[in-house]
């Protein structure tokens, strides 16, 4: 890899994947300046806001370990799957609303739907497999029909969701920074 896309590739992460906790749950968080492939996704998924390619929007992709592959469709893993979407929820709602209440664009995707949790104008899903991919270089594995995210550590025992923010690199960082854990 050339030096100037390693630098490119640096520059465009805001903070690597870190361990946050919100309320008792553990979050991997990141923070990626949204590479043109997102910004696509990022203009179509949330429509009322008029994004355009080039402009600044920065994804917060979120993993969480899971107490079982959640591959499988079975009752615990759908109660699994329940409690780890309202940790999320609950996350990403106050880190939206922080950002918010500094003047700045937030929305999070629903998990469940792949469509905007707060803006509710579109019908155009985001894929939070394709979207780690892409922003994290994590792997993905084929189960059938289904692509199924690979988390460098805990394998397909994650559960992946993100936020979306027009706040600049410095904000975010210190929005996230509130979550880090007490030594």
């Amino acid at each position: 890899v050339p030096d100037r896309v390693m630098a490119a590739v640096l520059a465009a992460e805001v903070l690597a994947p870190t361990a946050l906790v919100h309320a008792g749950n553990e979050i991997e968080v990141a923070a990626v300046v949204a590479p043109r492939s997102v910004m696509r996704e990022v203009a179509h998924i949330f429509t009322a806001n008029k994004f355009g390619v080039g402009d600044h929007v920065v994804a917060i992709p979120t993993a969480q370990r899971s107490k079982m592959e959640l591959v499988n469709w079975d009752d615990d893993a759908a109660v699994e799957k329940d409690r780890l979407l309202e940790a999320f929820a609950a996350f990403a709602a106050e880190i939206c609303e922080a950002f918010g209440a500094q003047g700045h664009w937030a929305d999070y995707v629903d998990p469940c739907s792949g469509l905007p949790a707060i803006a509710k104008d579109s019908t155009h899903v985001y894929d939070e497999v394709a979207g780690m991919q892409t922003l994290l270089k994590y792997e993905v594995s084929q189960a059938g029909p289904c692509k199924i995210l690979l988390h460098p550590t805990w394998g397909s025992a994650v559960y992946p969701a993100t936020c979306f923010t027009s706040a600049p690199a410095d904000v975010v960082a210190a929005v996230l920074a509130k979550y880090r854990p007490s030594p």
